[in-house]
């Protein structure tokens, strides 16, 4: 198989593996480093590696914004009505998108304050194992929790919990879908309403990931023309797998069957520290 052909499949594979373990509370940044440090996988030098969870977290997020249309439609339109006509009724949706601006805050400040210590210390496929079995953890706690909070019934300090929580997720293998889900639930949110914030908060911190990185994309792009194939190729794949795996996580979620991926945290976890002592 000639080189080229090794390069596409790699970044379909790579874009694949981001799509499906995104909207998962599987962690996708920590299995991206399971990928390149375990199996020997990688895009490139660190900057194109920046680049490419840029672009596959930008697939990502297409995917959600296409699922959440109708939601984001109407919290855009009533909310910016709202500041005009002050009508009661569409108060609720202000308050929504308020609040979900208030829980970006904490992942936002915390992120770029500890920038140094996460990529020079937490960066580390032991901490990745360890963050599974803690994600394992918790998902399997709140595995029968039945809430009974809806949107409606979101106040300031259930926001910034769930912030806090997404904060958590700067650590790789901590997944973000996971911490919001299971903070949203343990303040007594019904499973669909932890869905929706834990998505619709997913949005604003993605689009500041991405334009954060987007000159870094450019410049890899504007050197190497060859590179816009197999980038296409991992957009499409991680699209298409983020669509698709975030369909069914709504499934899973609506039926309570979280244990599905704590079973899995704990079976990877202590795989991922294991294979890391026993191969140096």
């Amino acid at each position: 198989m000639s080189p080229i052909s090794n390069e596409l499949i790699l970044f379909f594979l790579l874009g694949l593996l981001q799509g499906i373990t995104e909207p998962l509370p599987i962690s996708s940044s920590g299995h991206l480093m399971i990928a390149q440090e375990l199996l020997g996988i990688s895009v490139g030098e660190p900057q194109k590696q920046l680049a490419f969870a840029t672009l596959v977290n930008a697939a990502s997020l297409l995917s959600v914004l296409l699922i959440y249309r109708s939601d984001i439609f109407r919290l855009t339109i009533n909310s910016t009505t709202y500041l005009y006509k002050r009508s009661p009724d569409l108060k609720s949706d202000f308050d929504y998108v308020k609040l979900l601006i208030i829980a970006t805050i904490p992942a936002g400040v915390l992120g770029l304050l500890l920038k140094d210590i996460l990529e020079g210390h937490l960066e580390n496929i032991i901490v990745v194992g360890i963050a599974l079995i803690v994600t394992g953890i918790f998902l399997w706690l709140i595995q029968n929790l039945v809430g009974k909070k809806n949107d409606n019934q979101i106040s300031v300090i259930d926001a910034i919990v769930i912030g806090l929580a997404q904060s958590v997720a700067l650590i790789p293998g901590i997944s973000r879908s996971g911490a919001t889900v299971v903070a949203a639930m343990l303040k007594g949110f019904t499973r669909e309403s932890a869905l929706r914030f834990s998505f619709l908060l997913y949005i604003p911190v993605s689009i500041g990931a991405v334009l954060l990185q987007i000159d870094t994309l450019g410049d890899i792009l504007s050197e190497s023309s060859s590179m816009l194939i197999p980038y296409i190729i991992a957009f499409l794949s991680s699209f298409i797998a983020s669509y698709l795996a975030l369909k069914w996580f709504i499934n899973v979620m609506k039926k309570g069957k979280l244990l599905y991926f704590s079973i899995y945290c704990f079976v990877v976890g202590p795989i991922v520290v294991l294979f890391k002592y026993i191969v140096p």
